[in-house]
């Protein structure tokens, strides 16, 4: 009999183009109190929301936007957050952007209506209930937050992240609607799908994978492999990047069922004391990740290799997961991440804190197949640190 296995998924997934009618189809169940939008400034700008407005005018829908959301916010800026928005009523969030937007969303839907506060969701939040639907609309072909139980948020008196998890976070309704990722700009395409990418392939490779989420991540890395390049050199090629937004919701999937490790266990401090955009720093550390771990994993890694390219049969175990290592950094250069961390202001003396806040990282670093000592996570460091 095969080992128990599980995934955890949104109630409904939509994926196409013109979805914002799927949201009267929603909104029809619902008591339609009013709808609070989540989003930022430049969506706004861009007209992305737009559409979205538009429709819930139509339908004549109380609604009220909200754009002052920081990009990776700390846990007292979602607090000031639920504050603004606790007098208006709702029953139903919208969040239509990125990572961030999509993790205020699903923290402010369970704490709204409470007197309770997110550094209460970070002692504990294993009791926490969702106090409002959600519909999320992701803006960038990366981050998974539209499939996932986690939610991000900066501790400033640690300068580290940490991932709020609860159940009651996954979302009611995603709308993966191309036309939000048409015009994505480079830099955010390159970075938010790399961090797709890392998802996928740390969850292939954790200690706690399943024949369930393998599935998952293994067609999620599939996607991104085969087309971040294409997505990245030629914008109009728009089947690419709706290939990046589908792999990207896989990764966010596999999260939910196998969960990150390495990579994300020592991004974390990267983006809490130097501000280093998430997915940036999971590109900067992904091939020194996988190669710190490749004695433990690299089974798991020509397996992948496999699904990938099947094209590279004939080569061995060694060199299959050598291969895949070999292209994570191929294709980190070829979206042009700077892979050095002195770049981004780290120092040598900055070391120590790093690998302190990293090895804190329990809950991910419990899903890594090699079990890490402080020499292995200096050597990681060490070696982002020297090019």
């Amino acid at each position: 009999m095969a080992a128990q296995a599980f995934l955890k998924l949104p109630q409904r997934v939509y994926l196409g183009e013109n979805l914002i009618r799927k949201i009267g189809d929603f909104l029809a169940t619902k008591k339609n109190k009013g709808v609070m939008v989540f989003t930022d400034p430049g969506l706004v700008k861009a007209g992305l929301v737009k559409p979205l407005e538009d429709y819930l005018i139509n339908s004549e829908i109380s609604y009220k936007i909200e754009t002052d959301l920081k990009p990776e916010p700390s846990y007292t800026e979602v607090d000031n957050l639920l504050e603004r928005v606790s007098k208006f009523e709702c029953d139903t969030i919208i969040a239509i952007g990125g990572g961030s937007v999509m993790d205020a969303a699903k923290l402010v839907s369970l704490l709204k209506g409470t007197n309770k506060s997110v550094k209460d969701l970070i002692d504990d939040a294993s009791t926490a209930t969702k106090k409002c639907s959600t519909i999320f609309i992701p803006t960038t072909a990366g981050t998974g937050s539209e499939a996932t139980i986690n939610a991000i948020v900066l501790i400033p008196e640690k300068q580290v992240k940490f991932g709020i998890v609860s159940d009651a976070m996954l979302p009611d309704l995603v709308l993966l609607d191309v036309d939000n990722v048409k015009n994505l700009p480079k830099p955010i395409l390159a970075s938010s799908a790399m961090d797709a990418l890392s998802h996928c392939v740390e969850c292939y490779t954790a200690k706690n994978a399943t024949v369930m989420s393998d599935g998952i991540a293994s067609m999620g890395a599939k996607l991104i492999f085969r087309n971040i390049v294409k997505a990245y050199q030629n914008p109009e090629d728009i089947e690419a990047r709706e290939a990046l937004q589908l792999g990207a919701f896989y990764g966010g999937v596999a999260i939910t069922a196998s969960g990150t490790n390495i990579v994300h266990a020592l991004s974390y401090p990267l983006g809490g004391k130097f501000h280093i955009a998430h997915g940036v720093s999971n590109a900067i550390l992904f091939k020194a990740g996988m190669e710190m771990n490749k004695e433990a994993i690299k089974d798991r890694l020509a397996s992948l290799c496999d699904i990938v390219w099947p094209e590279e049969g004939s080569k061995s175990v060694e060199e299959k997961a050598d291969f895949v290592i070999d292209k994570i950094s191929e294709i980190v250069k070829e979206v042009e991440i700077p892979t050095d961390l002195k770049k981004f202001g780290v120092k040598d003396s900055d070391l120590d804190f790093l690998v302190d806040s990293a090895l804190e990282q329990k809950r991910l670093l419990s899903h890594n197949m090699k079990n890490l000592t402080r020499e292995d996570v200096v050597r990681v460091y060490k070696s982002v640190m020297e090019n």
